[in-house]
């Protein structure tokens, strides 16, 4: 079993930085209340206010089959002054059915994340941090038994170390000398079977992800130029954006955005999200995928986003602090594993993550 109050001074002291008299929202669902506890005594050791809400994740199957439209274009004006008035905010995946959403209409989960927007961009511009708690639902879809799975997470997250803040602090340092040789470049290749996409990052910022935001993290990333690029790219590792399995996308770019698209598996789901608004079809990320701990993928985003030897791009939404413009309700992280004899160059010469 993972360490719950390891887990939590993690949260705590490395991701959030809880300071005395901070309102920490924290985001659960039933499963993950070990770690909720846990997060819930080292908020109070740090003369802080824990606030427990149940993440809407947790219910999201009921909220589709009763939302009326007011729900599905708006938001409750309570949690946007929430949001507004929290100092950090911790949300935790924990899943007992990670296809809960399988038989929603796409349309209607791209129309809701237009209508809370506003309630995703005040929790984005707090101290904030997304992780998961291993359940049984997640063990079953990585295809591994709750020990192993349990095992494969504590690694991912360091906590199979003496000191997981050194951990991570070491890995920072590492990525600080990747992000110091990207930073340099003009055009980023991409290459693999099915794939050649040339982006620009000139001019923009690359930011080290040490575990500041998501844990476990592990990657190195920027905004590319919104109109950069160009070229087809194939995902071959699964995903499963709210629990909708979505596999094998192929997408092709002219000049930024999207002019085709397939999924052998999920292209109603593909459809509607680059339907969700004008700036769907443009990459609001480029990342490069650094965590050695993550090995293979697991059908968790968060996870294996960041496994060693892949690259993600993300439709939607740009992270500001990258000098990214692109705006949207939606951000999907999709990605491309280099592992099988992939290449990722920048102006031309190999690119080695630490």
């Amino acid at each position: 079993m993972i360490d719950a109050d390891a887990f939590a001074r993690l949260l705590c002291d490395w991701c959030v930085a809880v300071r005395p008299g901070d309102q920490v929202l924290i985001g659960m669902s039933p499963p993950s209340f070990p770690l909720v506890r846990a997060i819930h005594g080292a908020v109070l050791e740090r003369d802080a206010w824990p606030l427990v809400r149940l993440a809407p994740g947790a219910l999201a199957d009921d909220f589709y089959r009763n939302a009326r439209e007011v729900h599905l274009d708006s938001f409750a004006p309570l949690e946007l002054a929430e949001a507004r008035g929290a100092d950090a905010v911790i949300g935790i995946e924990a899943p007992t059915n990670t296809h809960a959403l399988a038989g929603v209409d796409p349309a209607l989960i791209a129309r809701a994340a237009r209508g809370r927007a506003p309630v995703q961009e005040a929790r984005l511009g707090l101290r904030w941090c997304g992780t998961l708690w291993p359940t049984a639902a997640l063990a079953q879809q990585a295809g591994m038994s709750e020990r192993d799975y349990e095992a494969f997470v504590a690694r991912a997250l360091f906590l199979d170390t003496p000191d997981p803040i050194g951990a991570w602090r070491q890995l920072g340092a590492r990525q600080a000398q990747l992000v110091d040789r990207v930073s340099r470049a003009r055009e980023i290749r991409i290459e693999a079977d099915g794939t050649d996409l040339r982006l620009r990052v000139d001019g923009r910022t690359w930011i080290n992800s040490d575990g500041r935001h998501n844990m476990p993290s592990g990657e190195v990333f920027t905004g590319p130029l919104e109109d950069s690029a160009n070229g087809t790219i194939r995902f071959t590792i699964p995903s499963s954006p709210r629990g909708v399995e979505v596999s094998d996308v192929a997408l092709t770019f002219v000049d930024g955005r999207v002019v085709a698209s397939s999924a052998a598996r999920g292209e109603d789901y593909l459809r509607a999200a680059l339907a969700t608004d004008p700036g769907a079809r443009f990459l609001g990320e480029l990342g490069i995928g650094t965590n050695a701990g993550i090995d293979r993928p697991t059908g968790s985003i968060l996870l294996y986003e960041k496994m060693a030897g892949t690259v993600h791009l993300a439709l939607g939404r740009s992270y500001p602090e990258t000098g990214g413009t692109n705006s949207s309700a939606l951000h999907w992280d999709l990605i491309c594993d280099l592992r099988g004899g992939g290449r990722l160059t920048a102006d031309g010469q190999p690119i080695a993550a630490p």
